[in-house]
């Protein structure tokens, strides 16, 4: 799991872009950002990344500087998100889609081949976490989309082994069993 640093630095590099990234066609954008020394490079912006960025920083415990920088980088970006809500929504719910399709596919190929792509869970739901904090901001999931994400949580649910939190400890306070069950087992194999 990524470190703090690295949660603020995605962050901080993704102010200075979001606004052209809303109201471009993209869902994707390249940052171009160097994460912290040890940490994985950084991903595209996206909605969703940013989201869980934003939901990792606030489950940790922050030391007095960290606060002071996470509090800051939420005020810009509340600002970007306020005045460009529709282009939030829009690009919200492309990313929906995007993130629906991939999470889909990866149960799939679990589901046909369990051995080689167990190892991947840990990783790939993170897909769904974000479907969850995507599903807020935007201005409301089609129906299909909706069938969809619930039939894939069936099946989820029938490959879910329940057990601990799978993600680092300190997390697990802003990731609640209730609300995302799918952090907290491993998969059948």
């Amino acid at each position: 799991m990524p470190s703090v640093e690295y949660d603020l630095g995605y962050m901080d590099a993704a102010v200075d872009l979001l606004e052209r990234y809303l109201l471009s066609r993209q869902i994707y954008w390249k940052m171009i950002a160097s994460a912290p020394t040890g940490d994985p490079p950084y991903p595209s912006l996206t909605l969703g990344g940013l989201l869980l960025a934003l939901a990792r920083t606030r489950a940790r415990q922050l030391n007095p500087k960290q606060t002071q920088q996470f509090t800051q980088l939420v005020g810009e970006i509340d600002i970007v998100r306020s005045k460009w809500r529709t282009a939030w929504a829009n690009k919200a719910q492309d990313e929906y889609r995007s993130r629906l399709n991939l999470w889909r596919d990866f149960l799939e190929e679990f589901r046909q081949e369990p051995e080689d792509n167990a190892d991947r869970y840990h990783y790939e739901v993170g897909r769904r976490v974000m479907l969850h904090l995507l599903d807020g901001e935007t201005r409301g999931i089609p129906p299909a989309e909706q069938q969809m994400l619930a039939g894939l949580d069936n099946i989820l649910s029938g490959l879910l082994v329940p057990g601990e939190f799978i993600w680092d400890k300190e997390l697990a306070v802003g990731f609640s069993r209730d609300e995302f069950p799918y952090l907290y087992g491993t998969l059948k194999r």
